[in-house]
């Protein structure tokens, strides 16, 4: 006979799906993070608001450092939750300072906020963000995650390193560019299939294309710190707590 129940009765539909619902939240997610430049209030606060925890895996889209108020901190956080990420520019002028110090080059004439930076990273986080790669792929969820843009038409072990940490804007004949132009965006061009997340332009903020996720919303400007969860694509921001750092726009 079947073993005795310590419960009578049946799991009704609503509480069936309810519990079935707690089971698959449980499940790692991937939240994938536009450029946090330092704020490490408003990213402390974004991990809450996605209900971060064991198991997640957090996707920087590059530009950790730079501008904000504490890009040490960042950087301590990212590499002790396991988190992961893609190089920026600022990222990326971090690591050169980080080399040109171990080789014995002198602070620069006025400073440089990418050389003190890296002098005050631990050993721990410097070879954290050694490690940051050009881009990411991910075959199960069929995205890319780069820190500025990817040029359509390339295979990606063709693209350059250089574009995808720096550039904004493809024009009508094909130069590839960081310079904002208003019309001619570089995701308008990519047509898939994989999803690319990226960051990078604050200015145009926000940007959603069929097979593009822009997540920069100028958090370090007194915007918002974005993130998209995945696989459900959803996305999440918090308010900027105030501006750092002045915005400065140009148009061409």
């Amino acid at each position: 006979s079947a073993p005795r129940s310590p419960f009578r009765g049946r799991l009704g539909p609503l509480l069936l799906d309810r519990a079935a619902e707690r089971a698959r939240a449980r499940h790692p997610r991937v939240i994938a993070i536009g450029d946090v430049h330092g704020c490490i209030d408003e990213l402390q606060l974004l991990l809450r608001r996605c209900d971060h925890r064991p198991g997640d895996l957090v996707v920087f889209l590059g530009d950790l450092v730079s501008k904000g108020p504490d890009s040490p901190a960042v950087v301590q956080m990212a590499r002790e939750i396991g988190a992961v990420g893609v190089r920026g520019n600022h990222d990326f002028e971090v690591v050169r300072w980080h080399q040109a110090i171990a080789a014995g080059a002198e602070p620069p004439p006025g400073g440089s906020e990418h050389f003190h930076i890296a002098a005050r990273l631990s050993p721990a986080d410097l070879e954290w963000m050694h490690r940051l790669p050009w881009y990411i792929r991910s075959e199960e969820m069929g995205c890319l995650f780069v820190h500025a843009g990817f040029v359509a038409g390339i295979k990606l072990a063709k693209q350059n390193p250089r574009l995808m940490m720096n550039m904004r804007s493809i024009l009508p004949d094909g130069t590839v560019t960081s310079k904002f132009f208003k019309n001619w965006p570089w995701a308008r061009l990519w047509d898939g299939p994989q999803t690319v997340l990226f960051g990078h332009d604050a200015d145009r903020g926000l940007q959603q294309y069929e097979h593009a996720l822009g997540l920069d919303t100028g958090c370090v400007y007194g915007g918002k710190l974005t993130a998209c969860i995945l696989p459900e694509k959803r996305l999440v921001s918090v308010s900027a707590k105030r501006e750092y750092f002045q915005f400065r726009r140009k148009h061409y």
